[in-house]
């Protein structure tokens, strides 16, 4: 069983290759499952004066789920396609999200946090946000967002939950205690989390999340799927047998797949 569900292409304006390419290297390499999960466009901030290239613009939401169904039908012989989205959680945007995710036929919907307000802790030009700040507090609110989410019931399982160490910024002391209220509160939720495998070619240079997370997903039960993070149909995969091997050495023998928003376990 070899899957790789979390992927963003052209129309999100950056990354690159068009949805059928990261199909046929889908196929190319041998995955049984590819979920294909652009990102939400954006609801809090004006694109046309934010920072650029952040997100599909919302009139493409609908011709992004067309091709994805249409791609799925196209290569079911092939390779078993999964229609999903990355949907952002954006305090105070709650109502627009919840819209989103109900109009479409989803497979699955990833909750990520990259914004804390206007500020995309996630986006290398806007490192500059972290100067000045207390390092801890961030850490603090963007973990509380987390939690936010979690408990929206928007989502099926959490993308790349402790990304905010995404730059190495590192507070003056152990994050421990934000990381695990906000793995209770996943497991309390029911919801799932992704092994993200992008963070080994971050400035972090380890996966979302760290093994020490990991570990304690596998204690208290809470589900995994993987993700490459590919935003090029060269990187589908990348670093995803890492992410196998580190899951087998913690004790993992089961990953989460999703269709039509019910998460299945399988072996792997």
């Amino acid at each position: 069983m070899l899957i790789d569900y979390h992927t963003h292409h052209v129309r999100c304006g950056h990354a690159s290759g068009e949805l059928e390419a990261y199909v046929k290297r889908g196929i190319e390499i041998g995955l049984t499952q590819l979920g294909l999960s652009d990102h939400m466009p954006l609801l809090h901030v004006d694109p046309q004066t934010y920072w650029p290239e952040m997100a599909m613009p919302m009139e493409e939401l609908p011709r992004y789920v067309e091709e994805c169904l249409y791609l799925k039908e196209k290569y079911k012989d092939q390779i078993d396609i999964r229609v999903g989205l990355e949907g952002d959680y954006i305090e105070g945007y709650e109502a627009q999200i919840k819209q989103i995710v109900d109009a479409y036929p989803w497979d699955y919907v990833i909750g990520s946090v990259h914004f804390l307000g206007e500020w995309d802790i996630s986006d290398f030009r806007q490192v500059a946000g972290w100067e000045g700040k207390d390092i801890y507090a961030v850490y603090t609110q963007y973990y509380e967002a987390v939690k936010k989410a979690v408990r929206t019931g928007f989502y099926d399982y959490i993308g790349h939950i402790d990304v905010i160490k995404r730059f190495g910024f590192k507070p003056d002391r152990d994050p421990w205690e934000l990381e695990k209220e906000a793995l209770d509160t996943v497991k309390a939720y029911g919801l799932a989390i992704e092994l993200n495998a992008s963070g080994l070619r971050m400035p972090c240079e380890e996966m979302f999340p760290s093994r020490r997370m990991l570990e304690y997903c596998h204690k208290v039960g809470i589900p995994l799927t993987i993700g490459s993070d590919a935003h090029q149909p060269e990187r589908l995969s990348q670093y995803l047998d890492e992410a196998r091997n580190l899951l087998k050495m913690i004790g993992f023998n089961e990953i989460a797949t999703f269709s039509a928003r019910k998460r299945h376990l399988v072996t792997f």
